[in-house]
């Protein structure tokens, strides 16, 4: 016999029986979350990521906040590394004034992401509430807005020249 006991089998998360019945029907729910060709490796990598969180919460509810979490994070690595120094709110501030943002998106993000990723920073993810829709939204809304500032790098950078 071991001296190390194995860990249990995953099991549905309760909280989750509201949205689906089965593991499989995760993959219904993450369907359009499509990562498109062409992105950065790392922004690439990220959004995959988020979108299995997703999918994963079937197991732990959790792992949904964390997703959407870090799909807000690689939008503020994108903006940073567009707008410079700054904070969140300011970046998605400007995004929104140049366009890049649509108001949608824009409160999508400020209001329901901003505050995910600050929890998420801080390690206080345990009251946050967040429905799977919602989640969903965030990471669609996240991939939209990478794909967009990818399309639209400013000039002299290597998005821009290809």
């Amino acid at each position: 016999m071991s001296d190390t006991p194995e860990l249990p089998w995953p099991v549905p998360d309760e909280r989750f029986r509201h949205w689906a019945s089965q593991f499989a029907d995760m993959h219904d729910l993450v369907r359009d979350l499509v990562i498109p060709c062409g992105l950065p490796q790392a922004a690439e990598s990220v959004l995959t990521t988020a979108r299995e969180l997703i999918r994963m919460s079937y197991y732990r509810y959790e792992f949904m906040m964390i997703g959407a979490a870090t799909s807000i994070i690689a939008i503020e690595t994108a903006l940073t590394d567009r707008y410079g120094k700054g904070t969140l709110a300011s970046h998605l501030g400007k995004a929104r004034a140049d366009r890049l943002l649509t108001e949608e998106q824009y409160d999508l993000l400020d209001s329901y992401g901003r505050p995910i990723r600050n929890r998420y920073a801080h390690g206080d993810l345990t009251h946050a509430v967040l429905t799977p829709p919602l989640a969903i939204g965030m990471v669609r809304t996240s991939i939209t807005v990478l794909a967009k500032l990818h399309a639209t790098a400013r000039p002299g950078t290597a998005a821009a020249s290809e």
